[in-house]
């Protein structure tokens, strides 16, 4: 009997990555820097911020586009795609494919990039042309630069993906939501290989503007490397990131007949909706925690091989203390031996990006036995008591990892990943 894992025949797995973030801009400078416990926030550059109660954020720096674009696609495109773009060029290049007639087919070969906010640099640019010189000054290219499915559009278009195609969006879930119907599209037998994953560029006027409006970020302002600090009593609100995380996902037999390396196993999606408030999270992380009981399942594993949590933790006061208790709920006894952690303290919240990204950062902990840190855990909370790995990295034993995603909006996500099983199972 072929191997099945709840109703589904084909099995998914990772075979190459790519990131650009406030840590680096390769996957192994990223992965360096973040089990070193370092920090990629500081003060903001992009533009002044001497009005504004936050005046930090996790900006990529030393990035340059034409390095991977074409300099007239430059022009005609917003920093989140050219994140995105940047990301799936290391992606697809560690994972050998190549849609040109040789080890991929290009009608399934397909993109999913969430953006939960899209091109908002280029929305905010063209408003002022419009109020400084009219209408006729507008860009011809400000609605294809500004729309959030063109990170996808333009991935497709530059890497000749002619499978399924398009754009999750669903705040800051919308990285985790491509991957999981990335994964679904796979088992589907829809496509064979897919480009998954979140690309954002927020740290904008405007943007800022409205978050420090809802008083949701941290005005750590003199203390940058230690502002986020998922957990930790002291927590203020969380600090913006941007960047990209590109995962290519692929049918496991078809990474085997062309001899890919294989990184990691997906073996789960849950997706829930708290229908409760536009920003809070449900009480007790209710929607959070059928998101978790959902990927579980999907993974057809015991709860008990999950070693470890990639948590959401973005640094608020609400979300830290009820995504702990979402944890607890779904893992019972377990749950004191399950380690969380939040690499937000690190790379800041990247929004819609960061449900690609924290997929990776599962992926390379399944691949090298390492678990990323909590940094800026000094102060315990008696809301938040579990492991949260404070401070230092930690080598482990790990077959079975969860990464959630929580987004505005009341969008929970959670993915499961495993190091690459052996058949099981009829």
């Amino acid at each position: 009997m072929p191997y099945r894992r709840n109703g589904y025949p084909r099995r998914v797995v990772v075979t190459g990555q790519g990131v650009v973030c406030p840590l680096g801009n390769t996957v192994e400078e990223f992965w360096k820097r973040l089990i070193a416990g370092e920090s990629g926030i500081g003060p903001v550059t992009r533009f002044d911020t001497a009005a504004y109660d936050t005046r930090i954020a996790g900006e990529v720096r030393g990035f340059n586009p034409e390095d991977v674009m074409d300099r007239k696609d430059v022009r005609r495109t917003d920093r989140f795609v050219q994140y995105a773009v940047a990301a799936t060029t290391q992606a697809l290049q560690q994972a050998g494919v190549k849609a040109d007639g040789g080890a991929v087919d290009p009608t399934r070969f397909g993109v999913i990039v969430g953006s939960g906010i899209g091109g908002i640099s280029t929305f905010e640019d063209q408003h002022r042309t419009l109020l400084e010189k009219g209408p006729n000054r507008v860009s011809p290219f400000f609605i294809p630069m500004m729309i959030s499915d063109m990170a996808s559009g333009q991935v497709s278009i530059l890497f000749g993906a002619k499978g399924p195609n398009y754009c999750t969006v669903s705040a800051c879930s919308s990285g985790a939501h491509a991957v999981g119907e990335a994964f679904r599209i796979i088992q589907n037998s829809e496509a064979e290989v897919m480009i998954a994953g979140g690309a954002e560029a927020p740290v904008t006027p405007v943007s800022f503007a409205g978050f420090c409006s809802m008083k949701a970020m941290s005005t750590r302002n003199d203390d940058p490397t230690r502002a986020s600090r998922p957990f930790d009593s002291q927590r203020d609100g969380f600090v913006m990131g941007e960047g990209a995380g590109i995962l290519i996902l692929e049918e496991l037999e078809h990474a085997r007949k062309r001899g890919a390396t294989i990184l990691a196993e997906v073996i789960g999606y849950g997706a829930t909706g708290d229908a409760h408030h536009m920003t809070a999270p449900a009480p007790e992380g209710e929607g959070a925690a059928r998101a978790m009981r959902a990927a579980i399942h999907d993974s057809g594993l015991p709860q008990g091989e999950f070693g470890y949590v990639n948590a959401h933790g973005t640094s608020t006061p609400l979300n830290d203390k009820f995504e702990t208790q979402a944890i607890k709920s779904v893992f019972g006894d377990h749950a004191a031996r399950v380690a969380v952690s939040s690499t937000k303290s690190m790379t800041g919240h990247l929004l819609g990006a960061a449900g690609g990204l924290e997929t990776i950062i599962c992926v390379l902990a399944l691949e090298r036995q390492i678990l990323p840190p909590t940094i800026n855990y000094e102060n315990p909370d008696p809301d938040c008591d579990l492991d949260y790995v404070p401070n230092t990295a930690r080598k482990v034993e790990l077959r079975a990892a969860l990464s959630n995603s929580l987004g505005f909006g009341g969008h929970n996500v959670t993915l499961a990943l495993s190091r690459l099983m052996a058949k099981e199972g009829p």
